[in-house]
């Protein structure tokens, strides 16, 4: 009864990850939402990792704190505004 492989285990195991990682979607997330989880993702990893962020530093010229700055400036809107699409 209790197979760890069965279907509504896997169901109930893919909601723990969901509702504990927003980045991870749903079958109702939108591209534009997708983006922004993806870039937050990336901009959040050059900040942690010290040697991508003096990497980045160097290419611009830049003091390594007013990088990691710019970045998390950059995750407040990574895609810029939303995009609103009509259908007629």
């Amino acid at each position: 009864m209790n197979d760890p492989c069965s279907l509504n285990n896997l169901n109930n195991q893919l909601e723990l990850l969901q509702n504990k990682f927003i980045g991870i979607g749903h079958s109702d997330i939108t591209k534009y939402e997708w983006a922004i989880n993806q870039h937050r993702d990336t901009y959040a990893s050059y900040t942690s990792h010290y040697d991508s962020l003096s990497y980045f530093a160097l290419i611009e010229n830049e003091s390594i704190h007013r990088e990691k700055y710019n970045f998390l400036e950059r995750m407040i809107r990574p895609c810029g505004n939303r995009v609103n699409i009509s259908t007629k």
